[in-house]
């Protein structure tokens, strides 16, 4: 592989703002300015929607970080409705960042297409949503963006195939993802980006990759194999209440995530000439000269 795509970075900041405009927003500036990203991204359900009456009524698996009495409770908490995301993509816009948002149902994806993101983005979890995703073929020019966790590659064939036969495979972005929070070094699998390439590429508008582990070594190989779109989940304090917090960069790694890509991203390439000007008086001084 001789031509890499320059990196895009997208802040997940999901549901870490905990229910608080004021922190979503310290969030998108703290993104923006000190960690250098291209884009935050949140998620919006219409959770009486997308879970069932006992999965809505049933307390939170992990009480610890839960935010309500049940898990329909604790999911409302979290919940921002579309006047909330349409503040926060005018205030992503109005620092020059892209705003995007996760969505969990067909609800979510009319309204979250109503704003008119650059891209939407559809989570491991309903990535099998039919009715859902061809509503977005059909209604939503942006980009689309599905995480494959969980996802068997007979479910990947026909996630791919629809968009085909939507002619939309050319505004697809699919992700190698492993679903866990966090996800062992072992379990990454990050060869399976080279399945993805080898058998969508030529099809679909990027390869990505969605990481849920520790540290940002892995992104890094991900970019390398040719995953140029790299999201990770963000946050301000990993100490904090709630589930995605432990698998989430703070801002300093999220800074250096980005920072290193670049870097990568301009180290990727074969040497113009044989002797590079930088190293001519390196050369000059250092070369044996006796034979």
């Amino acid at each position: 592989m001789t031509n890499y795509k320059k990196p895009y970075v997208i802040a997940e900041i999901g549901c870490n703002h905990k229910g608080d405009m004021e922190i979503a927003k310290e969030l998108i500036k703290v993104a923006k300015i000190f960690c250098n990203v291209d884009a935050v991204k949140f998620q919006k359900r219409h959770n009486k929607e997308l879970l069932t009456e006992a999965q809505y009524n049933a307390p939170h698996p992990n009480p610890v970080n839960s935010y309500g009495d049940t898990y329909g409770a604790h999911r409302e908490f979290l919940e921002f409705d579309v006047k909330q995301h349409q503040e926060l993509k005018d205030y992503c816009e109005d620092i020059g960042l892209d705003y995007s948002t996760s969505v969990w149902d067909l609800t979510s994806a009319k309204e979250i297409a109503g704003l008119q993101p650059k891209f939407i983005k559809i989570p491991s979890a309903c990535n099998n949503n039919v009715k859902m995703l061809t509503w977005l073929c059909e209604h939503y020019e942006g980009e689309l963006h599905i995480s494959t966790g969980m996802t068997t590659k007979e479910e990947i064939d026909d996630l791919v195939a629809l968009f085909k036969r939507h002619l939309r495979a050319k505004d697809l972005v699919l992700y190698n993802c492993t679903s866990g929070y966090p996800v062992p070094f072992k379990d990454v699998c990050l060869l399976d980006i080279n399945i993805l390439k080898e058998k969508y590429g030529a099809e679909v508008k990027h390869i990505g990759f969605s990481g849920h582990h520790l540290g940002i070594a892995v992104d890094m190989a991900a970019y390398t194999l040719g995953a140029n779109v790299i999201e990770r989940h963000y946050t301000l304090d990993r100490t904090w209440k709630g589930t995605d917090h432990a698998a989430s960069l703070e801002p300093a790694g999220l800074r250096k995530l980005s920072r290193d890509l670049k870097a990568v991203y301009e180290s990727l390439t074969y040497k113009t000439q044989d002797i590079l000007p930088i190293e001519q008086v390196q050369r000059d001084k250092l070369k044996n000269k006796k034979g």
